[in-house]
């Protein structure tokens, strides 16, 4: 979807008569109180009493509307709750987004929640946005339900197209994981990237199946050699003329996830075409920070293949040998994931970046572990406090997790270099699957590792329950903001162009 363009008002008195008003409402022992810097202290107790009179405390991810009283020149107004604790930049961006996710007709929502700072205000603004999403279906009765969005107070001309930026990359990360498998495979998806990327100064570079075999993708190739929809490898390139450093993305674009050979149930192949959100939020991220004008350069790898059984899948058993020359023996080819990004990550390891980071929805062992709302992080130190900084800022959760050593030894092989998993071993999967990853992490010119961070989106790629904060049920786009906030952070010491 396209994102209209936000409005904004220089004061409640410029509210139309068809608006919908959204006013704070905080928990209290003493009553709910209103909470909004617009409103005369006669509307603010009018409002007041109609919270009580309906039952409205003010708990998070709770709207009630309520007629607009005397002295307002609205159609209604929505009281959002916002919760016991003192408002943050985070839970202004969540209360706004649930008020504009409660919202089911185009109507005009007037945002006048009280904040502090020009931070504050921004991520009302960010919050509104990205609530006001709406998912695309498949319906020949297509309705209109996308509210417009105002606000109270108008932030800069920078900031809001910065913020529309980062909004427009959340929507294309959730419209493309919501386009059912039959409309979106390795090749399709790669069509829908170029035409994002067609008005940017990215380069593209796309592998098709015969390349990717003559250079060495075995990886890729494994995975994707049971489809009839071949597999491919998509580079995206952002070259800056002076770079303040190289940072290398790598995306697990699983299109559909069978399990192939080592098939899955029925009802735990529902959902699998989530298993491209990697690539999906990599692609999205660097088509942003090319837009924004990054400081880094920018190369990402979009690993994409669908994992389907056929005649000519990989099976259990087989030896392959992944771009650099490391062979791993697939034992379970339902762990295809990590095979994709073996090569990427090797890809990536050559061009010696300043940092590399990559994103998979990888093991369900994340999720259970860490439920859907938090991204399991891993990787070197210098690298993860980089990503916790940017998860800080755009205020999304990551949960660093350990890689331990002993767990290497699980994925020992026989007759490889490595196995992709350890048959029958349930206990770490989130944290075997980093050990997996991180032997196909390169070293630098120097001989030391690349800074390298990992992050298991399985969680917060999709949330399978109702709809909170500025979170629709089905695909998030989680991490996509905190990556572009990455993207755009200033010099690192020591970085040097790509390629160098």
């Amino acid at each position: 979807m396209t994102i209209p363009a936000p409005e904004f008002l220089p004061t409640l008195d410029d509210v139309a008569a068809d608006d919908l008003v959204v006013i704070g409402l905080r928990k209290h022992t003493e009553g709910p109180q209103i909470f909004s810097h617009a409103l005369s202290e006669s509307v603010s107790a009018l409002l007041a009493d109609a919270a009580v009179a309906i039952g409205a405390e003010g708990g998070m991810d709770s709207t009630w509307r309520v007629p607009a009283p005397a002295g307002l020149s609205a159609k209604g107004v929505v009281l959002v709750g916002m919760g016991e604790e003192a408002p943050t930049a985070d839970t202004l961006r969540a209360v706004a987004g649930f008020a504009a996710q409660s919202v089911k007709k185009p109507e005009r929502l007037v945002f006048a929640l009280a904040h502090e700072n020009a931070t504050e205000h921004e991520a009302i603004l960010e919050g509104a946005i990205l609530g006001s999403y709406r998912t695309d279906k498949v319906t020949a009765d297509k309705k209109d339900t996308t509210p417009r969005i105002a606000l109270v107070g108008e932030p800069t001309e920078e900031s809001v197209s910065r913020i529309v930026t980062q909004c427009e990359a959340v929507f294309t990360v959730r419209n493309l994981v919501t386009t059912p498998p039959n409309m979106l495979n390795p090749v399709s998806f790669v069509t829908e990237v170029e035409k994002l990327a067609k008005d940017t100064t990215l380069s593209v570079e796309i592998l098709d199946e015969k390349e990717l075999e003559k250079q060495g993708f075995g990886g890729i190739t494994a995975v994707g050699k049971g489809s009839i929809n071949p597999p491919r490898l998509m580079i995206l390139r952002h070259q800056p003329a002076d770079p303040s450093r190289h940072v290398a993305l790598v995306g697990k674009g699983i299109t559909f996830d069978s399990g192939g050979l080592s098939l899955k149930p029925p009802t735990a192949m529902v959902g699998m075409k989530y298993d491209m959100t990697g690539a999906a939020v990599m692609a999205a991220t660097t088509i942003a920070a090319a837009q924004l004008g990054s400081p880094a350069a920018i190369t990402t790898y979009l690993c994409l293949a669908e994992n389907m059984p056929s005649g000519t899948a990989s099976r259990p058993n087989d030896v392959i040998t992944i771009k650099g020359g490391k062979t791993v023996e697939i034992l379970n080819t339902d762990a295809e994931g990590r095979l994709v990004m073996a090569d990427g990550l090797q890809a990536a390891s050559a061009l010696n970046p300043d940092l590399i980071v990559d994103a998979a929805t990888l093991t369900g062992a994340a999720r259970i572990a860490l439920g859907e709302r938090y991204a399991g992080l891993m990787g070197s130190t210098e690298a993860t406090a980089q990503i916790q900084a940017a998860a800080a800022e755009a205020g999304e959760l990551v949960w660093p997790m350990p890689l331990p050593p002993e767990l290497r030894t699980i994925l020992n092989s026989d007759v490889a270099d490595i196995a992709n998993v350890k048959p029958g071993e349930v206990l770490g999967g989130m944290l075997s699957a980093g050990q997996f990853l991180k032997d196909f992490v390169g070293t630098n010119d120097e001989g030391e590792d690349i800074p390298w961070a990992h992050l298991d989106i399985a969680g917060p790629a999709a949330n399978s329950s109702g709809p909170y904060g500025y979170t629709p049920k089905g695909p998030t786009g989680a991490i996509t903001r905190t990556l572009i906030s990455l993207v755009m952070s200033g010099n690192t010491p020591g970085s040097k162009p790509a390629g160098q």
